[in-house]
């Protein structure tokens, strides 16, 4: 069963959705001609925000998690672009190191390197998981909130290649966004690295990567008449943040206030009644950390302890020094009355599969990558790269089918995003 899934103001979505199904043959043409040029990255996920009038990313990591919670069904699609995805980077590949995040005791992650590894397997490769935590000194085996077990080992360098004990990869695939910088061990390794180092939160900004994918979506507008907006979130950003001393505030209120007058004459534009807001985050970095929702310059101005206290800090206790001040996209679906957001998964430049990542106690204006989150999976009836184009356009694959194309979008996005920050 496909979950049920409720969309307010479904009326202008409809009218998206139906262009961008009318002209599917048009988009996986050009998508395949932009993919004859651009490298596709090994793996993505992209958080999508649904407005009603508005369908647009909002978020896309190059080092995804949570792929214990994809629809097991969809398993065959995982291992085929996985498939994929190996033969492009290392088509002689038989062993491969997995290298996860160093937060081992969180084991709904570890349950995500299980499923990771287990799509590998199925590919046809000899896996094992190699961490580069100080905290893993030898082979251990970590008891998985589903039952089984997932054996972790110390990975260590030598000379040029990252091994494991009597394991020597043909390639190594990091799950751990080096949101810390990049270690000494993984440097100047001659084994095959995916994603490469310059994906990694140490360089990467989320600024370059929304500055790419407004360029995909004006070209990805233009293909399909419509107005770029309702598919790209605008943005701008702040450098020489220092929240805990005050610096810098009023080059963010003055962001925020550009910005709110952007976002309000699109509103009127297109008859949204919805109050603007904006998302201020850290440019670089995940987990749903160093995030709030403003809706007025005020907002960001004499924020109180608590308040600087959570926006100082990201992931690995890294101080936040630039911001990326983004329009807030509402999400008007819900689950069991729960504020929902769809989140897509890609293997190579193919749709895998994806959830709803659902918060009871969060707002249809605020981040759900947060404490009290949960997941339910997408339970496709048919793949979402098949579309029922001859059906209505707000039947369950139609949907997930312009969820897959929104995604990609971000996933050539990432593309660009990476050929420019390459060292």
């Amino acid at each position: 069963m496909v979950p049920h899934l409720t969309t307010a103001l479904t009326g202008p979505l409809l009218d998206l959705e139906q262009r961008i199904l009318d002209a599917m043959p048009r988009i996986e043409h050009w998508l395949r001609t932009q993919w004859l040029t651009h490298g596709t990255p090994f793996y993505a996920s992209v958080d999508l925000r649904n407005a009603g009038f508005k369908l647009a990313p909002v978020d896309t990591n190059l080092f995804p998690g949570g792929f214990n919670n994809l629809n097991p069904d969809f398993l065959p699609l995982c291992v085929q672009a996985a498939m994929a995805a190996v033969e492009k980077i290392c088509p002689e590949a038989q062993r491969i190191l997995l290298i996860p995040e160093n937060h081992t005791r969180n084991t709904f992650y570890l349950q995500n390197v299980a499923a990771l590894s287990n799509i590998l397997r199925q590919a046809g490769l000899d896996v094992r998981v190699g961490s580069i935590s100080p905290e893993i000194s030898g082979a251990t085996r970590f008891d998985l909130p589903d039952g089984n077990q997932l054996l972790v080992e110390p990975a260590q360098r030598k000379g040029n290649r990252l091994v494991v004990d009597g394991f020597d990869a043909c390639a190594v695939l990091l799950n751990n966004d080096l949101s810390g910088g990049i270690p000494d061990i993984l440097k100047d390794i001659e084994q095959s690295l995916i994603p490469p180092l310059h994906a990694g939160w140490a360089v990467r900004r989320k600024s370059n990567h929304f500055a790419a994918y407004a360029g995909v979506a004006r070209e990805f507008a233009e293909l399909i008449g419509i107005d770029p907006w309702l598919v790209d979130p605008m943005y701008a950003t702040c450098g020489m943040i220092n929240f805990q001393e005050r610096v810098g505030e009023d080059c963010l209120a003055s962001q925020v206030s550009d910005l709110l007058s952007r976002i309000s004459a699109k509103y009127r534009e297109y008859g949204v009644e919805q109050e603007p807001f904006v998302i201020v985050k850290a440019d670089a970095g995940t987990y749903g950390m160093g995030i709030m929702t403003v809706k007025s310059p005020d907002d960001v101005r004499g924020l109180n302890r608590k308040q600087r206290n959570k926006m100082s800090v990201v992931k690995e206790g890294l101080q936040v020094q630039e911001v990326i001040v983004q329009e807030g996209v509402y999400t008007f679906e819900s689950m069991n009355e729960a504020v929902a957001e769809p989140v897509i998964y890609m293997m190579d430049r193919y749709v895998v599969g994806g959830f709803y990542r659902v918060h009871t106690g969060r707002g249809v204006d605020e981040n759900l990558n947060a404490p009290g989150m949960h997941f339910v999976p997408l339970a496709f009836e048919t793949s979402c790269s098949l579309p029922d184009c001859a059906g209505k356009p707000d039947i369950a694959p139609n949907r997930f089918y312009a969820y897959g194309v929104i995604a990609r979008l971000a996933l050539l996005a990432a593309s660009l995003e990476l050929e420019k920050t390459a060292p």
